[in-house]
Parts: structure tokens; C-alpha cells; sequence
């Protein structure tokens, strides 16, 4: 037997649960289950809770908690939520469980005596919300990654190696392109190294929450040092080293592919096999976060439709390692057409007829040659396509084959044959009955690991005595079905829903989930705070803004928030500028458009590139940025005044 051991993200604590983190465990569940069909042993999923930070340290004084009171009542909401979510995970690592603190210990002495790490000063720009040290940033520089105003610190850190390892990493994407995924991920990776490693702090002495260092317990773990072993922690003692599968989002993608391999590299320990980036969940086309107040909630969604058309929207609806959107009305309309007029509708006058037809009992047949045809030719698409991590094209062959069935019972009318006691009709009918049972059978087994609960539903119904988790591929093959079998009483599986009312009690559930997670942590929303002092007219003088008109604009790569632009403002050549407003407009819809410019801004580089200059948009909390404009004409290049 072979093993198979997949992660999660080891999730962040600073905020409950949401779909986005509900979309990356169901892939990783759907994976289990698959992995289990194809045969290994044992298969081993570890999710867990990211606990050390600054962030939660804040969060934690915020709710008059303990750190760790804290982060046991967010663990409780993730456990539960997985639980509700039907979430078969083995393993729940805390970074704040002692087993996982020897274990970051442990790899920290082993790169230590390996000549990686080292004792120096640190004095630059730090990211609080992103956790993140930035480099090449002035005091008051935004983040290239939220784009909020970076801090300047400076204490004494510990530092790991990082710039030793730039030739071993690009070695190994060229000589493993399987290692990150999908392949423009890779590339992304690829080009960041390409540009040169700065080696990386990974201890703290500002704060106390975490787990201290050998020897200086003034030096805490970084937060990346300290989550990214817990992968490993989980299963330390258990032989399941390395894993297969790291399943992540795309915004921690440098922390997996660029830093945890050279951990390892370092501590002479073998590398995961595969490390698969996904895209994010968009709302109303929009990133989720808590800052914009857009977060959408699982629990809610499912307690209107069910855990299983959740599951499957997101795995059907987005291709996996892009990004998706979600809305309650597309939610709605794919239950209703795919799961309630598809396959529900399949399993119903299936077996309703198998009842009214042959007393409940499977008859005996072959089954039609070419139904069982295109029934092999859709195992081996969903096989590999599900190797591949294509769920959503695994998904659209199983229900064009649904499709195929339903034409198939159409055709073959058996309410017409069952009329006819000729022997031929009725063994027409008997073949008829048992290639719609025996399709339905092998259709349950590949949307098991996406619709565990409907597909186990349909298959006691079916009769069958075997419980679901123990099928395997092989068994998918057609004729396995046991004419003769008596199938079980009929129940609907997805009553079709009314789109309004629907949509309305999700919505109405979303805000009592929200009050209920604000009361549980202490959370209000910030107080617009008013400013300490005025400036005077001589100092707003100084601020040169000017009218500009956008003359391209592409997205920065490997910067999701920030867009490339070239700007006419009336001199010679345009200007070069960076702009945190990807997330509220697309390049497309800014080219021509006038703008205004702080045009006598110190140049600063984001990313590589030098902005010379920054664009004057308005924002609120929670709210995406909004441009300023003129709705009468201004000549290029006038000033504002």
C-alpha cells in the first residue's frame, strides 16, 4: 500500500472561518476521497490553526482574552465549522501545541548546525497586517501586497540563508515542473527567485505570543518559520513525511514555494511532492476580506441548500487554480438546472420506476452495449481529469453523461414499454431499467468525493449494501450492479428551490452569523478617528496635483492589488505610476479615463517598478477605492488647486 498525506493551509486566526477557507478544505476533502478510490493507504489530511502573530496578539486584547483563549474559541469555530461542512480531516495541528514547538525547535537546530542561520540586526519597513518584512521600502512606503503604510522597526533577529538557496530552488522547478502548480504559478515563483534572494528573518523579541527560540527566550519564531512546520508536526512521529500535497491560496504561494523548500533544504530533509495554488473566491467581483466587509459565510448557504450543492457549486462553478465568483443568485440557478432538474431528477425516475416496474428489484440485463460504452469513456475522462486537479471539467463530463442517460430514458420510453407484455418489450424494458440503475450507480461513485452525502444518499437508495467510502475505480467498471438487488424506498435528494425566498434567507442568516462571530470575538467596527492637527495653506501649497489621462495599464505580476500604469500629465512623457486599485478596476476600464496625479511625490519602487507619482482615489473601510474625476472637461496636465 501506498500512502498519501495532503494539507490544508494551516488557517489564520485573526478572522473565523469563510467560503473562501471552506472552498480550499472541500478540495482538499474531495482529494482524500478520490485518493482513497485510487487505492492508497493510508490517506491522511491535516488541516489546523496558524496561532503566532502580532495580529492575534492585538485581536486577542481587543475581545479581553488571553492569546490562547482566544485562539481556542477560533478553533472552535473552524472545528465546528468543518464538522457542520462534513469535513473528514485526521489531523488539527495548533501552532501552539507543545509537540509542534519541538518540532520548530528541532528543524531550527538542524539549519543551525548546518551553517544557515545566523544572528544579526534588522532596521526596515515591516508589514503588520501581511506579517511580511518588506525590502528596497522607505519609512511610510505602503505594502506592495495590501497596500497599507509599513512600519519601521529595528531589533535584533535571528536570519536564515535564504539568498544560499536561489540556484538549488531554481534547480528544482526545472527539474520538478510537477512541484508547483498550476504552471503559471510556477512561472511566477520562477521569476521572483530569478530576481534574487534577500535571507530572511524569522525570530522577533516585540512581542511574546509564540514560541521562543533554543537558548534566547527573547527571540520568538517568526510567524512563517513557526506555521510552515506544522505540516510536518502533525505527522512527525506517523512515517508520513514528506507530503504529497500542499493545497494553498494563491497570496501565500512565495511563503510554500520559495521559503519552505529551502527550510527544508537546509535541515536536510526531504520536500513535499506538490505544492497547488488556488485562486480566490470573488463577491460581486470583488477579493473577500474582513477589511472590505464583504466576507460571505458558509454556515449560513448551507443550512438553506445543503452542504452538498455548496460543495458542488464551487468545485463545478471555478476552475481550480483560477480565480472564481460566487453569488447567492448563480448559486441558486445551478442547484435548480444541475442538481434538481440533473441528477435528482435522474435518481428519482430511476428508481421510481424500477418500483412501479419490477416490484423494486433490479432486473437482470447487460445493460445497452452503448450506453455502457460512453460510460467507461466517462471514467477514464473524470479519472484525469481529477488527477489533474480539474475538477470542474471532471464535473461537466459526469453530468454530460447525465445528460446522455436522460435521452436515453426519453427514447426508450419505458412508461410505453411496460404497457406491452410482449417478451421481447419487456426484456427491452429490463435492459432499459438496468442501464439507467447501473449509469446512476457508477454516476454516484464520482460525484462521491464532491457530494459525499447526496452520492451516499442515492446509493442506499440504489440498494446497495456496501458503504460508499469503501468503493474504488475499479469498481466504477460497468456491470457491477446485481440484478435481482432490491432497491430502498425513494426519497428526493434536491428539492428545487424558489430563487427569492432562497436568496433572502441566506442573506437574513449571513447577518445573524456575523452579529453572533462580532459578539463571540468583541468585535465593533473601527470609529472613523478625527485628525489631531490642521496644516496650514503654505503646507497644502507644496502638494502638486494635476490632471491626468491613463494611456495603458496592465496588472503587475505577482501583485494582485497593484496595476502598472502610464499616465499623460502634460509633460513630455507620460508618467510611471503604481496603483493599489486592481481589486476596484480592471485595466481596461482606466485607459482613457482622466485622473488625478500627486505629481511632485518622491519616486518610489513597488515591485520593481519606480511610480513617480500617485493616483488620488477615496476609500472607505470595507469599501473598494473610488477615483476621483471631473464631470465637466479639463485640459491634460491643469492643476488642482
Amino acid at each position: 500500500m501506498t500512502k498519501y498525506y495532503l494539507t490544508t493551509p494551516i488557517y489564520y486566526v485573526n478572522a473565523a472561518p469563510h467560503i473562501g477557507t471552506a472552498y480550499s478544505t472541500f478540495v482538499a476533502d474531495l482529494v482524500k476521497r478520490f485518493k482513497k478510490m485510487e487505492g492508497f493507504d493510508p490517506v491522511v489530511l491535516t488541516t489546523g490553526s496558524d496561532e503566532h502573530s502580532r495580529n492575534v496578539e492585538k485581536a486577542a486584547k481587543a475581545a479581553d482574552l488571553s492569546p490562547d483563549e482566544y485562539c481556542t474559541r477560533m478553533v472552535t469555530e473552524f472545528t465546528g465549522l468543518w464538522k457542520k461542512l462534513g469535513i473528514d480531516y485526521d489531523r488539527f495541528i495548533r501552532t501552539s501545541d507543545p509537540k509542534h514547538h519541538e518540532t520548530v525547535r528541532w528543524l531550527f537546530e538542524r539549519c543551525q548546525s548546518n551553517g544557515y542561520i545566523y544572528k544579526g540586526g534588522y532596521t526596515g519597513q515591516y508589514c503588520v497586517n501581511d506579517e511580511l518584512y518588506i525590502n528596497d521600502a522607505k519609512p511610510g512606503d505602503p505594502c506592495p501586497e495590501c497596500g497599507r503604510p509599513t512600519e519601521t522597526v529595528t531589533e535584533e533577529n535571528y536570519f536564515f540563508k535564504l539568498s544560499a538557496f536561489q540556484r538549488r530552488l531554481l534547480d528544482l522547478y526545472e527539474s520538478d515542473p510537477e512541484f508547483v502548480k498550476p504552471d503559471h504559478r510556477r512561472n511566477e515563483i520562477i521569476a521572483f527567485v530569478q530576481q534574487g534572494l534577500n535571507d530572511l528573518s524569522i525570530t522577533r523579541t516585540n512581542i511574546k505570543w509564540g514560541i521562543p527560540a533554543p537558548a534566547e527566550n527573547h527571540h520568538v519564531f517568526y510567524v512563517w518559520f513557526d506555521a510552515l512546520i506544522s505540516y510536518m508536526s502533525a505527522v512527525k512521529d506517523d512515517n508520513l513525511w514528506p507530503a504529497d500535497l500542499h493545497l494553498i491560496g494563491k497570496d501565500i504561494l512565495r511563503f510554500h514555494a520559495v521559503y519552505w523548500p529551502a527550510f527544508l533544504m537546509a535541515a536536510d530533509l526531504p520536500l513535499p511532492k506538490k505544492v497547488f495554488a488556488h485562486g480566490w473566491i470573488l463577491f460581486e467581483e470583488n477579493k473577500m476580506s474582513k477589511s472590505r466587509g464583504n466576507v460571505v459565510r458558509p454556515g449560513p448557504i448551507v443550512d438553506v441548500t445543503g452542504v452538498d450543492a455548496l460543495r458542488y457549486f464551487l468545485l463545478r462553478e471555478i476552475t481550480f487554480g483560477q480565480d472564481g465568483s460566487f453569488s447567492y443568485d448563480a448559486l441558486i440557478q445551478r442547484y435548480n438546472a444541475d442538481l434538481a432538474n440533473g441528477l435528482g431528477n435522474l435518481a428519482s425516475r430511476t428508481l421510481s420506476m424500477i418500483q412501479q416496474y419490477r416490484g423494486g428489484v433490479i432486473p437482470q440485463s447487460d445493460g445497452l452495449g452503448e450506453i455502457a460504452e460512453v460510460a467507461r469513456g466517462t471514467t477514464e475522462i473524470v479519472l484525469d481529469a481529477f488527477n489533474q486537479f480539474n475538477f470542474s471539467k471532471g464535473l461537466e463530463i459526469v453530468w454530460a453523461f447525465i445528460t446522455v442517460i436522460d435521452k436515453f430514458i426519453v427514447e426508450r420510453a419505458p412508461w410505453k414499454l411496460a404497457k406491452d407484455q410482449d417478451h421481447h418489450t419487456q426484456k427491452l424494458l429490463d435492459e432499459t431499467l438496468y442501464t439507467a440503475a447501473e449509469s446512476l450507480r457508477i454516476i454516484c461513485g464520482w460525484i462521491y468525493p464532491v457530494m459525499p452525502a447526496s452520492a451516499q444518499n442515492i446509493w442506499e437508495q440504489l440498494g446497495m449494501p456496501e458503504p460508499m467510502a469503501n468503493i474504488k475505480v475499479a469498481d466504477l467498471h460497468w456491470g457491477k450492479l446485481a440484478g435481482g438487488q432490491k432497491v430502498g424506498k425513494v426519497l428526493g435528494v434536491f428539492p428545487r428551490l424558489d430563487a427569492a425566498p432562497a436568496i433572502a434567507k441566506m442573506q437574513e442568516l449571513e447577518i445573524s452569523e456575523k452579529s453572533r462571530q462580532a459578539a463571540l470575538f468583541a468585535t465593533i467596527p473601527a470609529a472613523i478617528v478625527p485628525a489631531d492637527s490642521k496644516i496650514s495653506i503654505d503646507d497644502f501649497a507644496k502638494v502638486e496635483m494635476r490632471v491626468g489621462q491613463v494611456l495603458s495599464a496592465e496588472r503587475v505580476k505577482g501583485a494582485d492589488k497593484l496595476l502598472h500604469l502610464k499616465v499623460d500629465i502634460g509633460e513630455p512623457e507620460p508618467r510611471t505610476l503604481v496603483a493599489g486599485i486592481a481589486e476596484a478596476y480592471t485595466p481596461e476600464q482606466l485607459i482613457g479615463r482622466k485622473v488625478v496625479i500627486v505629481a511632485n511625490l518622491q519616486p518610489r519602487k513597488l515591485r520593481g517598478i519606480e511610480s513617480n507619482g500617485m493616483i488620488v482615489a477615496a476609500s472607505v473601510e470595507g469599501g473598494k477605492p473610488v477615483l476621483a474625476g471631473f464631470l465637466e472637461d479639463i485640459p491634460i496636465g491643469a492643476r488642482l488647486k
